[in-house]
Order: structure tokens, then C-alpha cells, then sequence
């Protein structure tokens, strides 16, 4: 099986390549603008029901920000409940027919038992998308459990860890071509004061992992990355049909911080399809394999599933339930309108993944999930929409909640 799911990571990213004409396969930039006269979404209810009248903001060389917020109950890792405030800004710096729509989310949440994230995050398109901005930045104090390396951990079998977690991640990316990037990066990882909640574990003996898993230990990494995009996205927060293709280098040398030196190869492949040009009427496909190579990166920084780069990969798998040196993940998901005003939605879809073993370093085991959700338009003018997803694999099963899309 494992195979099975190379192949098709092989096919999607040759076909991304070899598109050399955006016509056809891929739509040039103006025609993914959407026509939303016809559309409603909450806010326009709301304004409708309330009898509110906002005076719309100037247009500023055509700028405009479209705002959406939404305060969210969600299942947190490590157990219980948190208040999430989900907030998302969409906007163009420059002309919709030639510019990609920039958007930033933070999402904040806590428990109200000391326990919390606060996450940034930002997709800037400068006008004629002559630089792409892209940013992560977070502050993480919840516990969450973990099984150790590779595919076949016994369910039961688990740790609860504790520790702090700032992430910095930026790049920027110059315009190559038509819908092509290439740029550099920086990417900080810090854990502190990592530590089983039962503190009569030892985490190295649990986990059979030597690198940055001591009781009571931090880790630090901090590296430089190289990226090539390929984007034919119009809209990142509820993609139109096109392609997304990702290849990020990482290099952690110590010379710029990183306790260990190691490296990883982060490489993202996506399709939207669509069979209506006025509704949603979608076909979605997302393949990624995320490797390590080199020494051994500490045990956190390692791949594992639901911890790429937007934490969206992996819907009905308990985030990090399977680690291992590699990661391949391959998702589909079928996106469809109910109501003619593109208001409710629904989406059906499945994901499978494998990690590598820790003594042999090959896939040998593959775990599926599948899930449907339902959509509500939020805000039609950035296309976001509120997703209300519910997964299930084996012996496990959650309810997401987000504004746009997964993937």
C-alpha cells in the first residue's frame, strides 16, 4: 500500500511540472475572481436581520479588508475543552485580476487552566504577486501525548508531555514567472522544559530516542530554509481550481543556534478540480512526504501527523499519533454546494498515512480516516467559509472547527 501512495505523490507532482501553459489545467489568475452577487454569507444575514447599515470604508487603490470572526468551543490535545477565537483578515494589495488574495489568522485559545495557544499566522501577496510574504509565529502551553516512533504503537501505550513551545517561521519569496517563487527563510523551533506529567517516566527510555527527550530538558533548532512554490491559487482560504506545489529545504546548522544539526525536506503537492464554474462543485487532492535527514533532530521536531506546516493534515488521528523519521500523507476531499446561494456546503473526505519504522526506516504500516463536515459562508467576498468537520479512524474520533478551508 505504502507503494500505492508514492505513485500517486509521483504522478501528482510530475503532472504540477510538467504544466508549463496556464491554459487549460490551470486557470489564469483572472478568471479565478469569483462573481458574488448571488452569494449570501452571515455577515449580510446578520446586517439583514438586525437592520444594521454599515457605510462601506473607501476603496484604497482597491483595497479592501474582509474580516471574519468567530468564537469556537474545541477539543484540545491533552484532553478537555478550550474557548477558540478564530479571527481572519483577508485583503489585495493590488489589482484582484493580478494579484493573489493576502489573508493573516490568529486564533488564540485557552482552557482557563493555565493552558493556552496563541497562534499568528500570515500569507502576504504583494501587487502582481511580485513577493509572497509568509509567516508563523506561536506560543503553545498545552500537554500532549505521545506513542514514540513508527507505525504499529499500541493505542494504550502512551505519555502525556508538557512543555512550552515558540515557534518563528518566515519566508520570502520572489517571483520567478508566471505562478513560480523561490525565496529563503528562517525557521525557529523551541521546546522548554519538556516533561512527562507523570514524572516517573523517562521519556528517552519510552520513546527509545536519544535527542532532545530528557525529563526536564529544552530543545532548540534553528535553520535556514530554501522554497520553491508553484501556485496557480487565486485564494488560499477556499482554493479554486488549480495547483499548489512546495518544496522547502531545511537546513539547522549550529553555527545560527540549532543544538543539533540536521536537515529536512518538506515537499507539498496539491489539485482542485472543478465541474461547475458558478457553484462549488469541487475535487480536492493533497499529497505531502516530510523527511529527515542527516543526525537525528530532536524527538518534537520530528515528523508526525497533523503537525505540518497549518496543523490541518490528519483529520481523525490524535495529533502526533504516529512519528517517525519520514511521514507520507495523502488526502482527498469532495466539496459541494447545498443551497443556490453557495450559503451551506458540505464536504466528504478520507486521508491516509505511514511514517517509517525505527529500526528498518521503511513504511510498513498504513492508517486510514474519514470524515464529512459542513460548510457555512462566512464571508463571501474572501470565499471564507466556516467548517464544521467530523473524522473517525481506528479507535479514534474528533470534531474540527475552523474558518477555511483545510487544504
Amino acid at each position: 500500500m505504502p507503494k500505492v501512495f508514492a505513485a500517486l505523490f509521483c504522478c501528482l507532482c510530475s503532472a504540477c511540472l510538467l504544466a508549463q501553459n496556464p491554459t487549460g489545467t490551470l486557470v489564469p489568475p483572472g478568471r479565478l475572481v469569483k462573481d458574488t452577487s448571488g452569494q449570501r454569507d452571515l455577515i449580510g444575514i446578520f446586517l439583514q436581520v438586525s437592520h444594521i447599515h454599515l457605510k462601506k470604508p473607501p476603496k484604497v487603490d482597491g483595497r479592501r479588508v474582509y474580516y471574519s470572526l468567530v468564537p469556537l468551543s474545541n477539543a484540545v490535545p491533552g484532553g478537555g475543552t478550550a474557548l477558540v477565537t478564530s479571527t481572519t483578515a483577508g485583503f489585495y494589495l493590488g489589482n484582484r485580476q493580478t494579484t493573489y488574495l493576502s489573508n493573516v489568522t490568529f486564533s488564540p485559545s485557552t482552557n482557563f487552566r493555565g493552558e493556552y495557544n496563541l497562534p499568528f499566522r500570515s500569507n502576504i501577496w504583494e501587487p502582481n504577486n511580485s513577493w509572497n510574504y509568509s509567516g508563523d509565529y506561536r506560543l503553545t502551553f498545552y500537554p500532549q501525548y505521545t506513542w514514540g516512533l513508527g507505525g504499529n504503537t499500541a493505542p494504550s501505550n502512551k505519555v502525556l508531555m508538557q512543555y512550552t513551545y515558540v515557534r518563528l517561521y518566515q519566508n520570502r519569496l520572489k517571483r520567478i514567472k508566471s505562478y513560480l517563487f523561490a525565496g529563503v527563510g528562517y525557521d525557529l523551533d523551541w521546546h522548554i522544559k519538556l516533561h512527562p506529567v507523570n514524572d516517573t517516566v523517562n521519556l528517552g527510555t519510552f520513546t527509545k530516542y536519544s535527542n532532545g527527550v530528557a525529563n526536564h530538558s529544552n530543545s532548540f533548532s534553528s535553520g535556514l530554509t530554501f522554497n520553491l512554490l508553484y501556485d496557480t491559487r487565486n485564494n488560499s482560504l477556499n482554493p479554486l481550481p488549480g495547483w499548489y506545489y512546495n518544496i522547502i529545504l531545511r537546513i539547522n546548522p549550529k553555527f545560527i543556534g540549532s543544538e543539533y544539526e540536521w536537515s529536512s525536506l518538506y515537499v507539498d503537492a496539491r489539485k482542485y478540480i472543478s465541474f461547475n464554474e458558478k457553484h462549488q462543485n469541487t475535487l480536492a487532492f493533497w499529497t505531502y512526504l516530510w523527511t529527515t535527514m542527516g543526525t537525528n533532530p530532536p524527538y518534537l521536531d520530528l515528523p508526525a501527523i497533523g503537525w505540518d506546516s497549518y496543523q490541518r493534515s490528519g483529520r481523525g488521528f490524535y495529533p502526533s499519533r504516529y512519528t517517525g523519521r519520514s511521514l507520507f500523507d495523502l488526502e482527498a476531499e469532495y466539496r459541494r454546494s447545498i443551497t443556490p446561494d453557495e450559503l451551506l456546503g458540505f464536504v466528504v473526505f478520507a486521508n491516509m498515512n505511514s511514517v517509517t519504522e525505527a529500526q528498518i526506516n521503511n513504511f510498513a504500516y498504513v492508517h486510514a480516516a474519514a470524515g464529512a463536515g459542513l460548510r457555512i459562508k462566512f464571508n463571501k467576498h474572501s470565499g471564507t467559509n466556516v467548517c464544521i468537520d467530523f473524522a473517525a479512524s481506528k479507535g479514534y474520533d474528533a470534531i474540527y472547527l475552523n474558518l477555511g478551508e483545510a487544504f
